[in-house]
């Protein structure tokens, strides 16, 4: 039997529009020592220095934030920015959760013939809350909350649903996260773009392969699985 995996962020709801909108926020108060394009540039690199130490979600963000605001106002980062910092992270935790279109009718008709998986990343405490409060994890018969999504990560997932690489399909907004390393191990992988992708998860060169499919909206899958 296929397993269909579903990432979650951006592919069941909304996430980076938030994470966007906690960017500007962020920016808008270092306006006294940096232009807000500019901050936005410094928090990406540091984002991406500290993902090796922090991995993905807002708990990361958030001390990337803080990092990020010291090392621009050259140490001088109040307790009133520090405590203003933490509540945008805060915010952004507690932000309510928005379904996409077409997700509940897709996984009701798929969970009636095959096993379905979310097979996310990020943090462990926050996705969790964010199933919970999705109302969707009725559907799924397990859940992966991955550190990363490389080739080895998606191998030892279908080591532990016991099934082949072929009768994987893993369903995402990231070609580089949720497809290309499906694909190197010979499973199926089915994009759906989403309006808008972090910078970290941007691949330029076009992804031809036997198992792809991009496809504009959800409901489209279900004219072939």
């Amino acid at each position: 039997m296929l397993v269909i995996a579903f990432d979650a962020d951006d592919t069941l709801w909304v996430n980076e529009p938030y994470f966007r909108e906690s960017e500007e926020t962020f920016a808008a108060l270092f306006e006294d020592y940096l232009p807000m394009h500019q901050t936005q540039q410094e928090l990406f690199k540091t984002e991406m220095d500290n993902l090796a130490l922090y991995g993905y979600g807002v708990k990361g963000f958030m001390l990337s934030m803080i990092e990020t605001a010291i090392r621009i106002t050259g140490g001088n980062l109040s307790a009133e920015g520090t405590d203003r910092i933490l509540e945008i992270g805060k915010e952004l935790l507690e932000r309510p959760i928005e379904i996409l279109p077409h997700v509940e009718t897709v996984l009701e008709a798929l969970s009636t013939k095959y096993r379905l998986v979310v097979a996310t990343k990020g943090d462990l405490l926050d996705q969790e809350r964010k199933l919970k409060k999705s109302g969707l994890a009725k559907y799924f018969h397990h859940i992966e909350i991955m550190s990363d999504k490389k080739p080895e990560d998606y191998q030892k997932l279908i080591r532990h649903l016991d099934i082949a690489p072929e009768q994987f399909f893993m369903i995402g907004n990231s070609l580089k996260s949720d497809i290309l390393p499906v694909l190197e191990l010979g499973g199926h992988g089915v994009h759906i773009p989403f309006h808008t992708t972090w910078a970290h998860e941007m691949v330029s060169h076009p992804v031809e392969h036997v198992n792809f499919r991009e496809i504009e909206q959800l409901d489209e899958v279900l004219s072939f699985l």
